[in-house]
Protein backbone atom coordinates (compact mmCIF):
# COMPACT_ATOMS: atom_id res chain seq x y z
CA UNK A 1 0.00 0.00 0.00
CA UNK A 2 2.86 2.37 0.72
CA UNK A 3 4.34 2.42 -3.15
CA UNK A 4 0.41 4.28 -4.29
CA UNK A 5 1.15 7.57 -5.29
CA UNK A 6 -1.65 9.21 -3.40
CA UNK A 7 -0.69 12.58 -5.13
CA UNK A 8 -1.26 11.22 -8.56
CA UNK A 9 -4.23 9.80 -7.85
CA UNK A 10 -5.66 13.34 -6.22
CA UNK A 11 -4.62 15.15 -8.80
CA UNK A 12 -5.89 12.96 -11.57
CA UNK A 13 -9.55 13.04 -9.46
CA UNK A 14 -9.14 16.70 -9.55
CA UNK A 15 -8.25 17.50 -13.09
CA UNK A 16 -10.68 15.18 -14.65
CA UNK A 17 -13.77 16.02 -12.03
CA UNK A 18 -12.34 19.90 -13.02
CA UNK A 19 -12.96 18.92 -16.61
CA UNK A 20 -15.83 16.73 -16.58
CA UNK A 21 -17.99 19.49 -14.73
CA UNK A 22 -16.45 22.37 -17.43
CA UNK A 23 -17.86 19.69 -19.86
CA UNK A 24 -21.35 19.31 -18.01
CA UNK A 25 -22.24 23.08 -17.37
CA UNK A 26 -21.11 24.50 -20.73
CA UNK A 27 -22.75 22.00 -22.70
CA UNK A 28 -25.84 21.92 -20.68
CA UNK A 29 -25.72 17.85 -20.52
CA UNK A 30 -27.84 18.18 -17.46
CA UNK A 31 -30.51 19.24 -19.31
CA UNK A 32 -30.18 16.49 -22.66
CA UNK A 33 -28.91 13.74 -20.87
CA UNK A 34 -29.69 13.84 -17.15
CA UNK A 35 -27.83 10.35 -16.46
CA UNK A 36 -25.00 11.47 -18.33
CA UNK A 37 -24.83 14.24 -16.07
CA UNK A 38 -25.30 11.91 -12.79
CA UNK A 39 -21.93 10.05 -14.02
CA UNK A 40 -19.99 12.40 -15.03
CA UNK A 41 -21.16 14.90 -11.72
CA UNK A 42 -19.02 11.46 -10.12
CA UNK A 43 -16.00 11.36 -12.28
CA UNK A 44 -13.73 11.67 -9.32
CA UNK A 45 -14.74 8.57 -7.69
CA UNK A 46 -14.52 6.99 -10.99
CA UNK A 47 -10.85 8.03 -11.38
CA UNK A 48 -10.03 6.99 -8.01
CA UNK A 49 -11.03 3.18 -8.35
CA UNK A 50 -9.81 3.31 -11.50
CA UNK A 51 -6.34 4.49 -10.88
CA UNK A 52 -6.73 2.39 -7.13
CA UNK A 53 -7.26 -0.39 -8.78
CA UNK A 54 -4.00 0.19 -11.48
CA UNK A 55 -1.91 0.62 -8.97
CA UNK A 56 -2.91 -2.55 -6.70
CA UNK A 57 -2.48 -4.36 -10.02
CA UNK A 58 0.88 -2.97 -11.13
CA UNK A 59 -0.86 -1.62 -14.13
CA UNK A 60 1.60 1.42 -14.59
CA UNK A 61 0.71 2.05 -18.66
CA UNK A 62 -2.89 2.62 -17.00
CA UNK A 63 -1.82 5.25 -14.39
CA UNK A 64 0.39 6.95 -16.85
CA UNK A 65 -2.10 7.52 -19.19
CA UNK A 66 -5.01 8.29 -17.09
CA UNK A 67 -4.59 12.02 -18.64
CA UNK A 68 -5.55 10.37 -22.57
CA UNK A 69 -8.26 8.40 -21.24
CA UNK A 70 -9.74 11.14 -19.99
CA UNK A 71 -9.13 12.85 -23.22
CA UNK A 72 -10.58 10.45 -25.45
CA UNK A 73 -13.35 10.53 -23.23
CA UNK A 74 -14.10 14.36 -23.40
CA UNK A 75 -13.79 13.74 -27.20
CA UNK A 76 -16.12 11.47 -27.52
CA UNK A 77 -18.65 13.49 -25.74
CA UNK A 78 -17.80 16.86 -27.41
CA UNK A 79 -18.37 14.45 -30.51
CA UNK A 80 -21.72 13.56 -29.07
CA UNK A 81 -22.82 17.42 -29.58
CA UNK A 82 -20.67 18.25 -31.92
CA UNK A 83 -24.10 20.19 -33.37
CA UNK A 84 -23.52 23.26 -30.51
CA UNK A 85 -21.35 25.94 -31.37
CA UNK A 86 -19.62 25.43 -28.04
CA UNK A 87 -19.48 21.44 -28.72
CA UNK A 88 -17.21 22.69 -32.13
CA UNK A 89 -15.20 25.38 -30.51
CA UNK A 90 -13.91 22.40 -27.28
CA UNK A 91 -12.82 20.19 -30.29
CA UNK A 92 -10.78 22.74 -31.68
CA UNK A 93 -9.30 23.52 -28.66
CA UNK A 94 -8.62 19.82 -27.45
CA UNK A 95 -7.54 18.83 -31.21
CA UNK A 96 -4.03 20.34 -30.86
CA UNK A 97 -3.58 18.53 -26.83
CA UNK A 98 -4.60 15.23 -28.48
CA UNK A 99 -1.94 15.97 -31.40
CA UNK A 100 0.64 16.75 -28.55
CA UNK A 101 0.00 13.98 -26.54
CA UNK A 102 -0.07 11.58 -29.38
CA UNK A 103 3.08 12.45 -30.80
CA UNK A 104 4.78 12.60 -27.61
CA UNK A 105 3.55 8.97 -26.43
CA UNK A 106 4.70 7.71 -29.66
CA UNK A 107 8.25 9.42 -29.63
CA UNK A 108 8.44 7.97 -26.12
CA UNK A 109 7.77 4.62 -27.36
CA UNK A 110 9.56 4.62 -30.49
CA UNK A 111 12.28 7.19 -30.20
CA UNK A 112 13.50 7.42 -26.35
CA UNK A 113 16.99 8.39 -27.08
CA UNK A 114 15.19 11.41 -29.26
CA UNK A 115 12.78 11.65 -26.67
CA UNK A 116 14.98 11.86 -23.38
CA UNK A 117 17.63 14.80 -25.42
CA UNK A 118 14.22 16.88 -26.06
CA UNK A 119 12.63 16.29 -23.27
CA UNK A 120 12.29 19.79 -22.68
CA UNK A 121 11.17 21.10 -25.94
CA UNK A 122 8.66 17.99 -25.92
CA UNK A 123 7.10 19.63 -22.47
CA UNK A 124 6.96 23.19 -23.48
CA UNK A 125 4.83 21.72 -26.86
CA UNK A 126 2.66 20.07 -24.56
CA UNK A 127 2.48 22.88 -21.56
CA UNK A 128 1.45 25.29 -25.30
CA UNK A 129 -1.18 22.97 -26.04
CA UNK A 130 -2.03 23.72 -22.39
CA UNK A 131 -2.26 26.44 -22.55
CA UNK A 132 -4.75 26.52 -25.77
CA UNK A 133 -6.80 24.53 -24.14
CA UNK A 134 -7.21 26.26 -21.13
CA UNK A 135 -7.59 29.48 -23.14
CA UNK A 136 -10.37 28.14 -25.16
CA UNK A 137 -11.94 26.68 -21.97
CA UNK A 138 -11.90 30.07 -21.00
CA UNK A 139 -13.06 31.68 -24.08
CA UNK A 140 -15.77 28.98 -24.32
CA UNK A 141 -16.75 29.56 -21.01
CA UNK A 142 -17.36 33.18 -21.57
CA UNK A 143 -19.15 32.50 -24.71
CA UNK A 144 -21.54 30.33 -22.71
CA UNK A 145 -21.93 32.61 -20.10
CA UNK A 146 -23.35 35.36 -22.95
CA UNK A 147 -25.00 32.93 -24.90
CA UNK A 148 -26.78 32.07 -21.27
CA UNK A 149 -27.71 35.81 -20.58
CA UNK A 150 -28.76 36.15 -24.12
CA UNK A 151 -31.48 33.08 -23.92
CA UNK A 152 -32.22 34.26 -20.55
CA UNK A 153 -33.14 37.86 -22.26
CA UNK A 154 -34.58 36.39 -24.98
CA UNK A 155 -36.54 34.11 -22.37
CA UNK A 156 -37.46 37.34 -20.66
CA UNK A 157 -38.55 38.92 -23.37
CA UNK A 158 -40.92 35.79 -24.77
CA UNK A 159 -42.35 35.87 -21.55
CA UNK A 160 -42.90 39.57 -21.75
CA UNK A 161 -44.55 39.21 -25.62
CA UNK A 162 -46.21 35.84 -24.79
CA UNK A 163 -47.99 38.13 -21.74
CA UNK A 164 -49.02 41.14 -23.92
CA UNK A 165 -50.29 38.45 -26.78
CA UNK A 166 -52.66 36.51 -24.00
CA UNK A 167 -53.52 40.44 -23.01
CA UNK A 168 -54.18 41.46 -26.55
CA UNK A 169 -56.27 37.82 -27.14
CA UNK A 170 -58.07 39.06 -23.93
CA UNK A 171 -58.63 42.75 -25.49
CA UNK A 172 -59.85 40.77 -28.80
CA UNK A 173 -61.88 38.53 -27.09
CA UNK A 174 -63.45 41.47 -25.18
CA UNK A 175 -63.92 43.32 -28.43
CA UNK A 176 -65.31 40.53 -30.28
CA UNK A 177 -67.91 39.41 -27.98
CA UNK A 178 -68.91 43.39 -27.26
CA UNK A 179 -69.23 43.74 -31.60
CA UNK A 180 -71.14 40.48 -31.45
CA UNK A 181 -73.36 42.47 -29.24
CA UNK A 182 -73.33 45.25 -30.82
CA UNK A 183 -74.05 43.17 -33.83
CA UNK A 184 -76.92 41.71 -32.54
CA UNK A 185 -78.86 44.63 -31.02
CA UNK A 186 -78.12 46.13 -34.86
CA UNK A 187 -79.77 43.20 -36.44
CA UNK A 188 -82.87 44.03 -33.40
CA UNK A 189 -82.98 48.10 -34.01
CA UNK A 190 -82.81 46.78 -38.15
CA UNK A 191 -85.74 44.71 -37.69
CA UNK A 192 -87.87 47.19 -35.69
CA UNK A 193 -86.64 49.87 -38.42
CA UNK A 194 -88.33 47.67 -41.30
CA UNK A 195 -91.15 47.10 -39.37
CA UNK A 196 -91.48 50.80 -38.77
CA UNK A 197 -90.59 51.76 -42.04
CA UNK A 198 -93.64 49.58 -43.47
CA UNK A 199 -96.22 50.58 -41.41
CA UNK A 200 -94.48 54.13 -42.42
CA UNK A 201 -95.27 53.26 -45.79
CA UNK A 202 -98.64 51.62 -44.88
CA UNK A 203 -99.34 55.12 -43.47
CA UNK A 204 -98.57 56.72 -46.11
CA UNK A 205 -100.70 54.51 -48.70
CA UNK A 206 -103.58 55.42 -46.09
CA UNK A 207 -103.19 58.70 -46.45
CA UNK A 208 -102.98 58.86 -49.82
CA UNK A 209 -106.05 56.68 -49.61
CA UNK A 210 -108.06 58.96 -47.56
CA UNK A 211 -106.94 62.24 -49.49
CA UNK A 212 -108.65 60.12 -52.85
CA UNK A 213 -111.55 59.17 -51.05
CA UNK A 214 -112.55 62.45 -49.90
CA UNK A 215 -112.47 63.34 -53.57
CA UNK A 216 -113.51 60.93 -54.84
CA UNK A 217 -116.59 61.19 -52.50
CA UNK A 218 -117.33 64.98 -53.27
CA UNK A 219 -116.68 64.17 -57.30
CA UNK A 220 -119.00 61.41 -57.36
CA UNK A 221 -121.36 63.31 -55.99
CA UNK A 222 -121.96 65.65 -59.31
CA UNK A 223 -122.61 61.91 -61.79
CA UNK A 224 -125.36 60.78 -59.03
CA UNK A 225 -127.01 64.13 -58.84
CA UNK A 226 -127.32 64.05 -62.81
CA UNK A 227 -128.53 60.12 -62.23
CA UNK A 228 -130.94 61.46 -59.56
CA UNK A 229 -132.15 64.57 -61.04
CA UNK A 230 -132.44 62.63 -64.69
CA UNK A 231 -134.48 59.57 -63.23
CA UNK A 232 -136.99 61.99 -61.24
CA UNK A 233 -137.84 63.91 -64.71
CA UNK A 234 -138.02 60.35 -66.38
CA UNK A 235 -140.22 59.51 -63.87
CA UNK A 236 -142.60 62.59 -64.05
CA UNK A 237 -142.36 62.01 -67.77
CA UNK A 238 -143.31 58.16 -67.65
CA UNK A 239 -146.16 58.98 -65.55
CA UNK A 240 -147.66 61.96 -67.93
CA UNK A 241 -147.33 59.34 -70.77
CA UNK A 242 -149.47 57.34 -68.95
CA UNK A 243 -151.99 59.74 -68.21
CA UNK A 244 -152.07 60.49 -72.09
CA UNK A 245 -152.60 57.26 -73.03
CA UNK A 246 -155.35 56.58 -71.24
CA UNK A 247 -156.76 59.64 -73.06
CA UNK A 248 -159.37 58.32 -75.82
CA UNK A 249 -158.16 60.65 -78.26
CA UNK A 250 -154.65 60.70 -77.23
CA UNK A 251 -151.95 63.08 -79.66
CA UNK A 252 -149.90 60.92 -81.14
CA UNK A 253 -147.00 63.92 -81.70
CA UNK A 254 -146.50 64.44 -77.85
CA UNK A 255 -146.42 60.81 -77.06
CA UNK A 256 -143.40 60.67 -79.34
CA UNK A 257 -142.19 64.04 -78.01
CA UNK A 258 -142.05 62.48 -74.06
CA UNK A 259 -140.88 59.06 -75.27
CA UNK A 260 -137.85 61.20 -76.92
CA UNK A 261 -137.40 62.91 -73.91
CA UNK A 262 -136.93 59.88 -71.18
CA UNK A 263 -134.74 58.54 -74.65
CA UNK A 264 -132.34 61.39 -73.79
CA UNK A 265 -132.97 61.43 -70.04
CA UNK A 266 -131.94 57.79 -70.11
CA UNK A 267 -128.65 58.30 -72.33
CA UNK A 268 -128.08 61.12 -69.76
CA UNK A 269 -128.15 58.58 -66.56
CA UNK A 270 -126.51 55.88 -68.60
CA UNK A 271 -123.05 58.49 -69.30
CA UNK A 272 -122.64 59.70 -65.69
CA UNK A 273 -123.73 56.32 -64.32
CA UNK A 274 -120.80 55.40 -66.30
CA UNK A 275 -119.12 58.01 -65.12
CA UNK A 276 -119.61 56.94 -61.15
CA UNK A 277 -118.41 53.79 -62.42
CA UNK A 278 -115.31 54.59 -63.55
CA UNK A 279 -114.64 56.95 -60.34
CA UNK A 280 -115.46 54.07 -58.12
CA UNK A 281 -113.19 51.60 -60.50
CA UNK A 282 -110.45 54.42 -59.95
CA UNK A 283 -110.81 54.27 -56.38
CA UNK A 284 -110.69 50.43 -56.10
CA UNK A 285 -108.14 50.68 -58.32
CA UNK A 286 -105.92 53.01 -56.32
CA UNK A 287 -106.66 51.39 -52.89
CA UNK A 288 -105.96 47.70 -53.89
CA UNK A 289 -102.20 46.60 -53.69
CA UNK A 290 -100.16 46.90 -56.42
CA UNK A 291 -99.61 43.77 -58.67
CA UNK A 292 -96.57 44.83 -60.61
CA UNK A 293 -98.37 44.40 -64.10
CA UNK A 294 -97.78 46.62 -66.27
CA UNK A 295 -101.14 47.76 -68.17
CA UNK A 296 -101.31 49.59 -71.19
CA UNK A 297 -102.91 52.96 -69.63
CA UNK A 298 -104.08 56.47 -70.97
CA UNK A 299 -101.80 59.26 -69.00
CA UNK A 300 -104.05 61.94 -69.90
CA UNK A 301 -106.84 60.15 -68.74
CA UNK A 302 -105.15 59.16 -65.18
CA UNK A 303 -103.66 62.79 -65.26
CA UNK A 304 -106.79 64.72 -65.71
CA UNK A 305 -109.02 62.29 -63.58
CA UNK A 306 -106.37 62.66 -60.21
CA UNK A 307 -105.85 66.59 -60.78
CA UNK A 308 -109.77 66.71 -59.92
CA UNK A 309 -109.95 64.30 -57.00
CA UNK A 310 -106.98 65.66 -55.49
CA UNK A 311 -108.25 69.13 -55.38
CA UNK A 312 -111.64 68.34 -54.39
CA UNK A 313 -110.13 66.16 -51.51
CA UNK A 314 -108.30 69.32 -50.53
CA UNK A 315 -111.29 71.34 -50.58
CA UNK A 316 -113.57 68.32 -48.46
CA UNK A 317 -111.08 69.06 -45.63
CA UNK A 318 -110.89 72.82 -46.08
CA UNK A 319 -113.98 74.56 -47.51
CA UNK A 320 -112.30 78.07 -47.80
CA UNK A 321 -109.73 76.87 -50.22
CA UNK A 322 -110.38 77.66 -54.01
CA UNK A 323 -107.57 77.54 -56.57
CA UNK A 324 -107.39 76.91 -60.26
CA UNK A 325 -106.34 73.76 -61.84
CA UNK A 326 -105.41 73.53 -65.61
CA UNK A 327 -104.46 70.88 -68.34
CA UNK A 328 -102.35 71.39 -71.24
CA UNK A 329 -102.59 67.55 -72.68
CA UNK A 330 -100.99 66.53 -75.33
CA UNK A 331 -103.83 65.05 -78.03
CA UNK A 332 -100.86 62.41 -79.75
CA UNK A 333 -100.05 61.35 -76.59
CA UNK A 334 -99.52 57.07 -76.88
CA UNK A 335 -100.86 54.81 -74.00
CA UNK A 336 -97.92 53.36 -72.48
CA UNK A 337 -97.33 49.92 -70.16
CA UNK A 338 -96.83 50.96 -66.73
CA UNK A 339 -98.81 49.73 -63.38
CA UNK A 340 -101.79 52.15 -63.19
CA UNK A 341 -101.65 51.89 -59.15
CA UNK A 342 -98.64 53.11 -58.56
CA UNK A 343 -98.35 55.71 -61.17
CA UNK A 344 -101.94 56.99 -59.73
CA UNK A 345 -100.18 57.32 -56.25
CA UNK A 346 -97.28 59.56 -57.49
CA UNK A 347 -99.29 62.08 -59.21
CA UNK A 348 -101.68 61.79 -56.78
CA UNK A 349 -98.88 62.77 -54.08
CA UNK A 350 -97.01 65.21 -56.23
CA UNK A 351 -100.64 67.35 -57.31
CA UNK A 352 -101.29 67.28 -53.46
CA UNK A 353 -98.25 68.65 -52.82
CA UNK A 354 -98.60 71.27 -55.46
CA UNK A 355 -102.02 72.14 -53.95
CA UNK A 356 -100.55 72.12 -50.42
CA UNK A 357 -98.12 75.21 -51.24
CA UNK A 358 -100.49 77.01 -53.31
CA UNK A 359 -102.63 77.11 -50.02
CA UNK A 360 -100.33 77.71 -47.91
CA UNK A 361 -99.40 80.81 -50.15
CA UNK A 362 -102.63 81.76 -50.06
CA UNK A 363 -103.16 81.89 -46.71
CA UNK A 364 -100.11 84.82 -46.90
CA UNK A 365 -103.05 87.14 -47.92
CA UNK A 366 -100.84 88.38 -50.98
CA UNK A 367 -102.81 91.09 -53.27
CA UNK A 368 -103.69 90.14 -56.44
CA UNK A 369 -102.33 85.99 -56.19
CA UNK A 370 -104.52 83.58 -57.77
CA UNK A 371 -103.39 79.86 -56.63
CA UNK A 372 -102.68 77.95 -59.97
CA UNK A 373 -101.94 74.16 -60.46
CA UNK A 374 -101.09 73.02 -63.73
CA UNK A 375 -100.49 69.77 -65.26
CA UNK A 376 -98.93 69.12 -68.93
CA UNK A 377 -98.61 66.19 -71.12
CA UNK A 378 -95.84 65.92 -74.10
CA UNK A 379 -94.70 63.55 -76.68
CA UNK A 380 -91.14 63.30 -77.22
CA UNK A 381 -89.05 61.60 -79.64
CA UNK A 382 -88.83 58.32 -77.18
CA UNK A 383 -90.32 59.59 -73.93
CA UNK A 384 -93.26 61.26 -72.42
CA UNK A 385 -92.95 64.30 -70.50
CA UNK A 386 -95.49 65.03 -67.56
CA UNK A 387 -95.34 68.58 -65.95
CA UNK A 388 -96.98 68.92 -62.66
CA UNK A 389 -96.62 72.92 -61.53
CA UNK A 390 -97.48 75.30 -59.33
CA UNK A 391 -97.33 79.03 -58.27
CA UNK A 392 -97.06 78.28 -54.71
CA UNK A 393 -94.97 79.05 -51.90
CA UNK A 394 -91.58 77.15 -54.12
CA UNK A 395 -88.41 75.52 -52.19
CA UNK A 396 -84.90 76.69 -51.09
CA UNK A 397 -82.11 75.20 -52.52
CA UNK A 398 -81.18 73.55 -49.45
CA UNK A 399 -85.30 71.87 -49.70
CA UNK A 400 -84.81 70.82 -52.97
CA UNK A 401 -81.50 68.64 -51.84
CA UNK A 402 -83.51 66.64 -49.71
CA UNK A 403 -86.86 66.43 -51.40
CA UNK A 404 -86.51 62.74 -52.49
CA UNK A 405 -85.15 61.13 -49.04
CA UNK A 406 -86.98 58.94 -47.57
CA UNK A 407 -88.20 60.86 -43.86
CA UNK A 408 -87.75 64.30 -45.28
CA UNK A 409 -90.65 67.07 -44.83
CA UNK A 410 -91.43 70.59 -44.69
CA UNK A 411 -94.83 69.84 -43.21
CA UNK A 412 -95.93 70.14 -39.67
CA UNK A 413 -96.06 67.15 -37.55
CA UNK A 414 -98.72 64.68 -38.01
CA UNK A 415 -99.58 66.38 -41.60
CA UNK A 416 -96.73 63.93 -43.19
CA UNK A 417 -94.81 61.38 -43.24
CA UNK A 418 -91.77 62.01 -45.60
CA UNK A 419 -92.18 59.26 -47.75
CA UNK A 420 -94.46 60.01 -49.89
CA UNK A 421 -91.52 62.02 -52.60
CA UNK A 422 -89.30 59.03 -51.50
CA UNK A 423 -91.58 56.51 -52.98
CA UNK A 424 -92.42 58.40 -55.98
CA UNK A 425 -89.24 58.68 -56.89
CA UNK A 426 -88.50 54.47 -56.37
CA UNK A 427 -91.86 54.06 -58.25
CA UNK A 428 -90.69 56.03 -60.95
CA UNK A 429 -86.78 55.17 -61.99
CA UNK A 430 -86.81 51.82 -59.91
CA UNK A 431 -90.38 50.77 -61.36
CA UNK A 432 -90.26 52.54 -64.38
CA UNK A 433 -87.62 52.93 -65.68
CA UNK A 434 -87.96 56.45 -65.85
CA UNK A 435 -86.60 60.12 -64.43
CA UNK A 436 -88.46 62.09 -61.75
CA UNK A 437 -86.88 65.75 -61.01
CA UNK A 438 -87.62 68.84 -59.39
CA UNK A 439 -86.96 72.47 -60.15
CA UNK A 440 -88.28 75.45 -57.73
CA UNK A 441 -87.83 79.05 -56.84
CA UNK A 442 -88.66 80.02 -53.65
CA UNK A 443 -91.56 82.18 -53.50
CA UNK A 444 -92.12 81.78 -57.04
CA UNK A 445 -93.55 77.62 -57.09
CA UNK A 446 -92.47 74.67 -57.97
CA UNK A 447 -92.56 71.99 -60.74
CA UNK A 448 -91.92 68.32 -61.28
CA UNK A 449 -91.08 66.85 -64.18
CA UNK A 450 -91.98 63.20 -65.12
CA UNK A 451 -90.27 61.25 -67.90
CA UNK A 452 -91.23 58.03 -68.58
CA UNK A 453 -90.34 55.47 -72.11
CA UNK A 454 -92.49 55.49 -74.70
CA UNK A 455 -91.16 51.51 -75.06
Amino acid sequence: MNGIDYSQIGSAMLGTSLAMRFLDINLEIAKKDPKLSQILKFTWLWVFIFLFGAELLKLKFITEHIYNIVGLVAIYIVYQYRQEPVARMLGTAIIPSVIAVFLRDITKFIFPVFYKENDDIIGLIFSFTVFWLLGFAFYTQRQVKQQRIEREQAEQERKIMEAKKQELEYQVAERTAELRKQKESLEIALEELKITQNQLIHAEKMASLGELTAGIAHEIQNPLNFVNNFSEVSVELCQELKEELDRENFDKEYIVEILGDISKNQQKIAHHGQRAASIVRGMLQHSRASTGQKELTDINALADEYLRLSYHGLRAKDKTFNADFKTNLDADLPKIELIPQDFGRVLLNIINNAFYAVQQKSKLGIEGYKPTVTISTLKLEEEILIKISDNGTGMPESVKAKVFQPFFTTKPTGQGTGLGLSLSYDIITKGHGGSLEVESNEGEGTVFLINLPIK
